[in-house]
């Protein structure tokens, strides 16, 4: 397979809706001639019948589409409920355990100030994070598991950014607090604006 059909094929792939003609001569910086030799060029790779994808021309572009005969397996994939995002507070529970564990739910809600329990139970069940033995206390304690290296790209909890990025110091944080303190004081009208 030549380059310029090989960038055809990623440009495909990569675009959710059919492509026209002119959109691929130009983001492949090709004229619009050589680009109509590698679309026959993967015309014959994707060939009906001879792998999971067709090159297909529909609504004035073209587009890599799924071969009939998957369409079935496909539903089944795709009418899977989807995740939801992360809530905050889950991701600050998660986060967390991932710089403390293993961790208690009591020593999250420590941290947090409010109760972990819903949260937790959200990661536990999600499979981010999973029961790792008790404390000396009795609490269940929380690690992460493969599966948050995995959805977070990294190779090991070594990787994790490191905290004092975000750490103020002893003054930055005195500072933050006075200021923050003084702009809900200006808001609730019991303080001299700032000028």
């Amino acid at each position: 397979m030549t380059d310029l059909a090989r960038i055809v094929e990623a440009l495909l792939f990569l675009s959710p809706d059919p492509v026209a003609l002119a959109d691929l001569a130009e983001a492949a910086e090709a004229d619009a001639d050589e680009v109509e030799a590698a679309l026959r060029e993967l015309d014959e790779q994707y060939a009906p019948g001879a792998r999971g994808l067709q090159l297909k021309r529909v609504a004035g572009g073209i587009a890599l589409a799924t071969d009939p005969v998957a369409e079935p397996a496909a539903r089944r994939l795709l009418a899977r409920p989807r995740t939801p995002p992360l809530t905050p507070a889950q991701a600050e529970t998660l986060a967390i355990v991932a710089y403390l564990q293993p961790v208690s739910r009591p020593e999250i809600t420590r941290i947090r100030g409010v109760s972990a329990e819903s949260a937790s139970a959200t990661l536990l069940e999600r499979g981010l994070v999973e029961e790792a033995g008790r404390s000396q206390f009795g609490a269940v304690l929380l690690r992460t598991t493969p599966l948050f290296l995995r959805l977070f790209g990294l190779d090991s909890l070594k990787a994790l950014p490191e905290v004092r990025a975000w750490d103020p110091s002893p003054e930055e944080e005195a500072d933050l607090r006075d200021r923050l303190l003084r702009a809900g004081e200006a808001r609730a009208g019991t303080g001299a604006p700032e000028g």
